[in-house]
């Protein structure tokens, strides 16, 4: 029997808002609204391209016969609202071309997206952000090359400068960072919408929630001892790769206890050092590190997790029961 319509598309928004929540690996569709709200925070057009960009991933991936789990789940979903949000903030959201390559590019990684889960698969790696970071550097690469694409932007380096400036850190400074860490998952630098992201993330999981704190300070503290400029530090350019590892290596991909702790502690130091070292490889395409730092670090640390007895891989990758469902779902990490 057919669901009503309308049962359809309260369904499908439901699947939208966890594809959102996805991109801290909660399937839960209260903590995508929340998610939502920080972005409007940030500026409504971003908002909008978030919430857009995921539906039209999780359309992409109904229409093309996806799994219908991992569509339920949001899984399908994540990727493509960073999509929609990377190209809004590296080409101006205001621009026609921006909607139309955001659109594109959102159907594209849900492409990528499958092609990756097929590679990866077989050594039991997750996809992470991986679709995401391919599709947007690979736009970085090219919008300057198409005059009706490229509306100005930081110019092109050919080699990163060294760094400058203070690296004392105030009191206001480590505050802003904390929280701007979080922020910069979705490239938004304001420490406001930083603080209602983990708003949301603590009100699908606790352990979520403590994870980001604990990688959030980590890239503080790292980036801070190995004399990082204050105001990369403070903005979060720094520490937000740090916070997505922390969470996936302790309570999604790796049952959360002290030895997968420390482990997600040591991996959000490494991905905060990976940072400016893949923001200098991406200099002559403007430097755009994205989310690049973390997937690299999160699969060579999964990686090694089989030859490491003390670790064990979670059962289910859920973080969080959704309200709406009471049984475990799956995480995007998968």
């Amino acid at each position: 029997m057919r669901k009503p319509r309308a049962g359809r598309g309260v369904l499908f928004a439901a699947q939208v808002l966890r594809g959102q929540a996805q991109v801290t690996f909660l399937p839960n569709a209260l903590t995508g609204a929340v998610f939502a709200v920080a972005l409007v925070a940030a500026d409504w057009p971003y908002a909008v391209y978030g919430v857009l960009g995921t539906a039209i991933g999780t359309g992409t991936a109904r229409f093309l016969g996806v799994d219908g789990e991992r569509v339920a789940v949001g899984a399908e979903g994540f990727n493509a609202c960073l999509v929609a949000v990377g190209f809004a903030v590296l080409l101006g959201p205001s621009h026609a071309s921006t909607m139309v390559l955001a659109a594109g590019g959102c159907v594209v990684v849900t492409v990528v997206t499958a092609a990756i889960a097929r590679l990866l698969g077989g050594w039991g790696l997750p996809t992470l952000t991986l679709p995401f970071c391919l599709t947007a550097s690979a736009m970085a690469m090219a919008a300057p090359g198409f005059q009706r694409a490229w509306h100005g932007g930081p110019r092109p380096a050919a080699l990163t400068d060294a760094a400058a400036g203070t690296v004392d850190l105030r009191f206001t400074d480590v505050a802003r960072a904390f929280f701007a860490n979080i922020g910069q998952i979705f490239l938004m630098p304001e420490w406001y919408v930083g603080l209602i992201l983990l708003v949301g993330i603590f009100a699908a999981s606790r352990t979520a929630g403590a994870m980001a704190c604990a990688g959030s300070a980590v890239g503080i503290a790292t980036a801070w001892g190995l004399g990082a400029p204050a105001d990369r530090i403070s903005a979060g350019a720094m520490g937000y790769n740090g916070v997505l590892v922390a969470m996936a290596l302790c309570g999604v991909l790796l049952a959360a206890d002290r030895w997968s702790l420390g482990f997600a502690i040591v991996g959000a130091a490494v991905a905060t050092v990976v940072g400016p070292a893949v923001e200098a490889l991406a200099s002559p395409a403007g430097g755009h590190a994205f989310t690049w730092p973390f997937v690299l670090t999160t699969l060579v640390f999964t990686a090694a997790v089989p030859g490491l007895p003390r670790l064990r891989r979670t059962g289910t990758t859920a973080v969080a029961t959704p309200p709406e469902n009471a049984g475990a779902v799956p995480s995007a990490a998968t």
